[in-house]
Parts: structure tokens; sequence; C-alpha cells
């Protein structure tokens, strides 16, 4: 996935501790065997392990516990219960929201709209996920200025996802970018396409 963005200026993200100078291709794998389920192994192009993403058995909120590459706690993506549409709230370890991802309306299309505040300029932020699910694809733009952040596409069928369910995400990051809060909004963006199931 040669994919070239470009760079974003000031650095995006809750947490710019996972922001890189370059573009990033994340790809995430769902663990086959895992028994919360929606848990993922998160690498860059160079297999290392950017973030984790374990699921949490007996959940009523569907938790999934995002860690830095050493197992330190970065925050926790739950499923807002009681919602129209499907939305996420990510908890820092202090209890507060660090972002939301809320589900719109959209024919045939899949379309989520995630909020935060910047930590490098403290503005408001709004970012919108697009994604065309029968193209395999969704482009994540910020709504500010119009500029493409990342770009997620999903592998063709595969034995893991024939024999299991379990789906395999490419997701190219424009530099300066927060790596954990794109691996999150593919996450949610996975959950809400597994929903119409």
């Amino acid at each position: 996935m040669a994919v070239q963005l470009q760079p974003v200026n000031p650095p995006m993200g809750p947490n710019l501790g996972f922001c890189v100078g370059k573009t990033t291709v994340l790809t995430m794998k769902e663990k086959v065997w895992s028994l919360s389920g929606d848990t993922f192994t998160i690498t860059d192009e160079n297999d290392q392990v950017v973030v984790q993403c374990n699921g949490t058995t007996f959940s009523m909120s569907d938790r999934k516990e995002f860690l830095s590459p050493d197992g330190r706690p970065l925050f926790s993506l739950r499923n807002k219960l009681l919602s129209i549409h499907k939305s996420f709230y990510a908890e820092g370890a202090g209890g507060e929201i660090v972002f939301e991802v809320k589900s719109k309306f959209s024919f045939l299309k899949s379309k989520m709209h995630a909020t935060f505040t910047n930590a490098s300029d403290k503005q408001v932020v709004e970012l919108e996920c697009r994604g065309d699910w029968l193209d395999r694809s969704a482009t994540i733009t910020d709504l500010k200025n119009g500029q493409v952040v990342a770009q997620i596409s999903r592998s063709r069928f595969n034995m893991r996802e024939i024999l299991g369910g379990q789906q395999s995400y490419y997701v190219a990051v424009a530099p300066n970018v927060d790596l954990s809060l794109m691996a999150a909004i593919c996450i949610c963006l996975d959950e809400k396409e597994n929903e119409k199931k």
C-alpha cells in the first residue's frame, strides 16, 4: 500500500507521543483465537508493534484497552450504551473523555465523526470517516480544512476471514497524526460494520 499523504500541521491527536514525521502504514490484524474478540495486533511497515488493542471478555460496553508497545495504558475504548446510532468514547486513565466517535446516517456508505481536543493547540478537531465497505476502503478527513489524514483499506478475503471472521486492515496515516487514534477509529468502523451482519 504505497500512499503519500501531506503532513498535518500542527500535529494532530489527543496524544502527540504517537505522532511520527512520516507517512506510516499500520497493519491491523484481528487475533484469531481471542476469547474476547476485537483484540488486534497493530504494527508498522517494519513489523514493530505501534499500539496494542485488547478486547475485554464479559464487558457490557465491549471495552477495549489500548496500550503502548511496552504495556502502558493509553485509553479504554467503549461502546456508548443507550445511543440511537452506534457511538464510542475513549476514557483516559483518570476517567476523562479523550475522544468520541459517533455514527452518522449515510445511505449505503459508512460514516462516522470523531471529536477530540488537539493536544498541540487545544483546538477542538472533528474528523469524518467515510467508507464504502463494498469497495473495502475508507477515508478519514479533517472537516475544518478537508485534508485527508488517513486512508483505510481492508484485505480481500483470506483464510483468517473465511474460517474465523477475523479482519485485516491497512491504515495509511499522514505525518504528524496520532497513530493510536487512527487505529481506534478503524476499530470503531469495524464494529459498526460487524453490527450490520
